[in-house]
């Protein structure tokens, strides 16, 4: 059976009163996005993972984003309690732990999340990416089966966040994110305490306006 993997970490800051803020990156991206971000944080503990097949961590043979929560999980043994960030991908697989470990995540911030169907068939993927002639920085094989995973219905998925009871914060990167904006919406409607905030930068939203991505969710981390 597949097993989870040990993954990379780069670390900002010291250990202190806060929970650590744990940030998870998009398809094809790693720790390093998060540099700019966290230096902007005041010194927060910040604990930033390669998730599989992404930067110095392992490439396995197998990708679901259940074996993806497995993996940070294991990464964070000293961590009784954490403030989670994740972008894209990585905000899919931040949702996916909260909703299972309600117990561990103080605050969670979804950056132009993916949102799965609850029923019914898989959300269309008009535009898959083709692979590139030159091998990327990261695993391709991950693409397909991640994308499939994503699209299809996760009824659980619903279930977990209707009922996740800690302070969300919904980043939508507005018309120019491929994205459908709406379901960001939808999902947080239908949660205990969640907000939207849209940046209309696209989906890159913390690359592509670094400042205000901070001024949006540093605060809403330190509340």
């Amino acid at each position: 059976m597949p097993s989870t993997v040990e993954l990379n970490r780069r670390t900002t800051g010291t250990p202190g009163a806060e929970p650590p803020v744990v940030l998870l990156h998009a398809l094809g991206e790693d720790a390093a996005t998060w540099t700019d971000f966290a230096a902007r944080l005041d010194g927060r503990h910040t604990i930033a993972l390669d998730l599989r097949g992404h930067g110095r961590s392992p490439r396995p043979d197998t990708y679901t984003f259940d074996l993806m929560v497995a993996d940070v999980i294991l990464a964070l043994p000293d961590v009784s309690e954490m403030d989670l960030v994740g972008h894209s991908m990585g905000a899919l697989v931040a949702s996916l732990l909260a909703g299972r470990h309600p117990e561990l995540v103080r605050h969670l911030v979804l950056e132009d999340s993916p949102v799965p169907p609850e029923h019914g068939p898989p959300l269309p993927d008009p535009n898959p990416p083709a692979e590139p002639d030159t091998p990327p920085p990261f695993d391709w094989r991950a693409v397909v089966p991640l994308r499939g995973d994503g699209r299809r219905a996760n009824p659980a998925w619903w279930t977990n966040i209707r009922r996740f009871p800690s302070p969300t914060l919904w980043v939508s990167g507005g018309p120019s994110s491929h994205l459908d904006q709406t379901r960001h919406v939808e999902a947080a409607t239908q949660m205990p305490s969640a907000t939207v905030e849209t940046i209309p930068v696209g989906h890159e939203i913390h690359a592509r306006a670094p400042e205000r991505f901070a001024a949006v969710v540093a605060p809403f981390l330190s509340r």
